[in-house]
């Protein structure tokens, strides 16, 4: 990341999906360093896991927002918890992609303000393909784009889908037009962060934030070793091991919007936790 002009760039964290209380200890403990050591202006996650690997709560969330995050963003897990639903209604900072279709309780797109007073925009979309049957992310993308205000220039999408190429195809859609498009779903990171030609940062997935080693995308390797090997229904329960902060650092222009810096972060805790 280059250095920073007061007021001139916006620096956006986004932690990749939070899973369970491993992932809100890791997000505890780590975020403040990272805030003070990039500078960072706002500070964006996944957290449709948050709750015991399967939904968000109140409680969940409001943990992760007294840690210093300030939108939480979802995706198909989001309906796990029956309180997610007057949940959403209630903030304004708790999102649900927006292209589930209408009549859905909650929004897909909300406005925060930097302390240097810039206007971003963060946006929840859900892919299609192997994912919930909802209406089109591409056309669902333009209209929220064209109804934002003009003096909103930095925006930034979360995109959680399952599919590479459909990632990958939204990104490209979007090129020029959004300052950042990062991917979650898939629990892994992907090595492919990149600024596209037009100005949008891009990586197709930013991993998650939970227990890694000795976990299948922070579930116990028993529970899913035994679904695996029998397709026999399983309680999945989360797995015991160091917790781990996935994300990425994200630069914009405050005038322009465009992307000019985008790095991974992974950082560890240096204890076990358990869930």
């Amino acid at each position: 990341m280059s250095g920073k002009t007061p007021d001139s760039r916006v620096t956006i964290l986004f932690i990749g999906d939070i899973v369970g209380k491993p992932g809100r200890m890791a997000v505890r403990d780590l975020l403040d360093g990272l805030v003070d050591r990039y500078s960072i202006d706002l500070v964006a996650a996944n957290a449709e896991n948050a709750a015991g690997g399967f939904g968000i709560t109140s409680d969940t969330a409001q943990d992760l927002f007294d840690s210093g995050v300030h939108v939480l963003t979802t995706g198909n897990h989001v309906w796990d918890k029956k309180e997610s639903l007057a949940l959403l209604e209630e903030s304004d900072h708790i999102l649900r992609p927006a292209n589930y279709p209408p009549g859905t309780p909650g929004k897909g797109v909300c406005t925060v303000t930097t302390p240097g007073g810039t206007d971003v925009a963060i946006i929840n979309l859900s892919g299609r393909i192997f994912m919930d049957c909802v209406d089109c992310p591409f056309r669902k993308a333009d209209e929220l784009l064209d109804g934002l205000p003009e003096s909103v220039r930095c925006v930034l999408v979360d995109f959680h889908a399952e599919a590479t190429s459909e990632k990958r195809a939204f990104s490209l859609y979007l090129d020029g037009r959004a300052g950042a498009v990062v991917g979650t779903h898939t629990h892994i990171p992907t090595a492919d962060e990149r600024i596209l030609p037009y100005g949008t940062a891009y990586i197709t997935d930013v991993g998650m934030t939970g227990n890694e080693d000795g976990s299948v995308i922070g579930i116990d390797y028993g529970a899913a070793r035994y679904r695996f090997l029998t397709q026999m229904p399983v309680r999945f329960d989360l797995a015991k091991g160091v917790p781990v902060l996935n994300g990425a650092l994200i630069e914009l222009l405050a005038d322009t919007g465009k992307a000019v810096g985008i790095q991974r972060v992974s950082l560890s805790l240096d204890r076990t936790v358990s869930p």
